[in-house]
């Protein structure tokens, strides 16, 4: 009997729940395959009987891995390692690392550009702007980071604003050791607090206002410089 495809969702335990949280369990024949080998996964799935476990890290919904046929799982791997074997296969990974790589490198480019483009300092502040800019892209560009900046929803210009904001919220801030308390929105509302600030202290250097000893940004900038 061929099971219908579904997504899932488990607890601690490794208890499955479905989507309208009825309990189910694998069928004795079926194996788990953690997720991690995508191209295991995707022969797996392309047979459309699986079940896919899922889970919340923050905003973001994850997979676990799948749930499938012991058999094909086993077909799907042993395929998968006669096809990594060939000369081919690694010509074209060879050549899709190093498209990647230079994917990554005009990003963190285009990307340092743009931050540069929204802390729009005065001139007086241009060296700090550039300064800012790099480390800004440093920390929000890596692949993984699972940063804004990671994101392809919404523009780079956005992107580069919101990580600005992030980037400052860390550093210029007590957000990190803040007791948030566990109420819905209140995170949201401290954030919101926080960004205020971060734009009236970087409308100090965009406007070419004397900076003060005491400024933020400009501790958080010499205690980076300093490692």
């Amino acid at each position: 009997m061929t099971i219908k495809s579904q997504t899932l969702t488990c607890n601690k335990s490794g208890q499955l729940f479905d989507e309208q949280g009825k309990p189910l369990t694998p069928p004795s024949q079926w194996s788990f395959l953690p997720a991690g080998d995508a191209g295991i996964t995707r022969k797996i799935t392309a047979k459309g009987e699986y079940w896919r476990v899922v889970f919340k890290k923050g905003r973001r919904t994850m997979s676990k891995g799948i749930w499938a046929p012991a058999d094909i799982i086993e077909s799907a791997q042993k395929e998968m390692t006669a096809t990594r074997s060939t000369d081919e296969y690694q010509r074209k990974k060879e050549y899709s690392a190093k498209h990647r790589e230079k994917q990554q490198q005009e990003y963190e480019v285009e990307f340092c550009s743009q931050v540069e483009t929204f802390l729009n300092f005065h001139p007086n502040y241009q060296i700090i702007a550039k300064a800012m800019a790099i480390l800004v892209t440093q920390h929000a560009v890596p692949v993984g980071s699972g940063t804004v900046a990671r994101t392809a929803m919404i523009p780079v210009q956005e992107r580069a604003a919101l990580a600005v904001i992030a980037w400052m919220r860390h550093q210029t801030t007590a957000y990190d050791h803040m007791k948030i308390a566990r109420i819905k929105g209140e995170r949201r509302e401290v954030r919101k607090i926080l960004a205020q600030e971060s734009t009236r202290i970087l409308n100090n250097y965009r406007q070419g206002s004397p900076i003060p000893i005491a400024c933020p940004l400009k501790k958080a900038l010499a205690k980076i410089m300093q490692k």
